[in-house]
């Protein structure tokens, strides 16, 4: 595979800068771009000089589509439906985990109280195989714990 690209979707810049600080303590040479909102990353998807990515970290709660209607689109997309989705939130809500899971997002991440948590969290799931692990999606490891 050519250098892994990470997308995170997140409409708190703070969040986003820890993101990419983390992403940069694991490993600087992973190719990170960053949305504001579902709408932003869909056009993008969608546009001419898109580039999708290997795994796709998506934020719940954010103005203009949400994640859930964001997750809708990609996984209705033929072009986009491959794509594997973290959603990464802070909501622990059983509805929110469920209605995810349902739509064909691949983990769910609660976003880590700090740091070192939130590195050790994104450095296992880049170690996961994507490839095989879509294959035996189920309700009891869907919820990722760290």
């Amino acid at each position: 595979m050519d250098q892994l690209r990470i997308m995170l979707v997140d409409d708190d810049a703070d969040d986003r800068e820890i993101f990419k600080l983390a992403i940069s303590q694991i490993n600087g040479g992973l190719d990170l771009k960053m949305f504001t909102n579902g709408k932003e990353i869909i056009d993008y998807m969608r546009g001419a000089n898109r580039v999708l990515p290997n795994l796709l970290f998506l934020d719940l709660n954010m103005p203009s589509m949400n994640g859930i209607e964001c997750l809708k689109e990609i996984k209705q997309d033929p072009g986009l439906r491959h794509i594997t989705v973290i959603v990464y939130s802070t909501s622990s809500s059983e509805k929110d985990i469920k209605q995810t899971f349902l739509e064909g997002a691949n983990i769910y991440l609660n976003k880590p109280a700090d740091f070192e948590t939130l590195k050790n969290s994104i450095k296992k799931i880049l170690a996961i195989d994507w490839q095989y692990q879509t294959s035996i999606l189920n309700r009891e490891n869907f919820m990722f714990r760290f």
